[in-house]
């Protein structure tokens, strides 16, 4: 296949996602939720399967094509469905569009740049050598610890020869008890538009929220830690 036809799905993306940036930056934000509730509520009691199927569809492109509003797409998943089954919804729309990113810069880039890397040798091949030795436990800390952005989160395992089973289970995995706590804020919207407010998200940063968040990074981290003491005790 030429390069060009393997590169066009990602070429796609970063267009969206620069045509997103720039068009959908105040559609998609608290205050178009806040302003569509009434008819978002009256299409979901009226077809509720199409609702789901076009909520996860639309959580899909937003996170594939990288788009603005994801934080409020879960939000939204939390108002319309509950915390149960929205969390499913959320989460399976963000793991789904986050594995189509993933396969479109793997194709497009990933596999000639971890092919490079690996021949060229030096600190770069042993860091690939080390997040490829360690792949489960990189990729849960990568999305338990937003540290990285989503998207890179999406993008740099595509770039280093990350396997897809493994990116997609920890994806899945690792997203949820983030995406469980927005979702539960999602759920009590409807109090908070009656208080004309907005949604307090620096919930994530309560100890009761964070510590066991990371409570389950350290657990994510525990086999490389192992690793590196047998390896010093060899």
């Amino acid at each position: 296949m030429p390069a060009f036809w393997k590169r066009l799905p990602l070429l796609l993306i970063v267009l969206a996602a620069v045509a997103g940036a720039v068009l959908l930056r105040d559609r998609l934000s608290f205050a178009a939720l806040a302003e569509n509730r009434a008819a978002l509520l009256a299409f979901r009691d009226a077809h509720y399967g199409q609702a789901v199927a076009a909520f996860v569809a639309a959580y899909v492109a937003i996170v594939a094509f990288s788009l603005p509003g994801a934080t409020v797409a879960t939000l939204t998943g939390g108002f319309l469905f509950g915390t149960f089954p929205g969390v499913l919804f959320n989460v399976a729309g963000a793991s789904i569009g986050a594995v189509l990113i993933f396969l479109a810069a793997r194709a497009g880039l990933g596999a000639g740049v971890a092919q490079r890397v690996a021949a060229q040798g030096g600190a770069g091949a042993r860091l690939m050598a080390a997040l490829r030795e360690n792949e489960w436990s990189v990729l849960f800390l990568m999305r338990l610890v937003p540290a990285v952005p989503f998207f890179l989160a999406n993008l740099i395992p595509a770039f280093t020869g990350t396997r897809l089973w493994p990116f997609a289970v920890t994806t899945f995995l690792g997203i949820l008890p983030a995406t469980l706590v927005f979702t539960s804020i999602g759920a009590g919207l409807s109090e908070v538009f009656a208080r004309g407010e907005t949604p307090d998200l620096g919930v994530i940063f309560a100890p009761h929220v964070l510590l066991p968040l990371l409570g389950l990074a350290a657990l994510a981290a525990l086999p490389m830690v192992l690793k590196m003491f047998r390896k010093g005790a060899a």
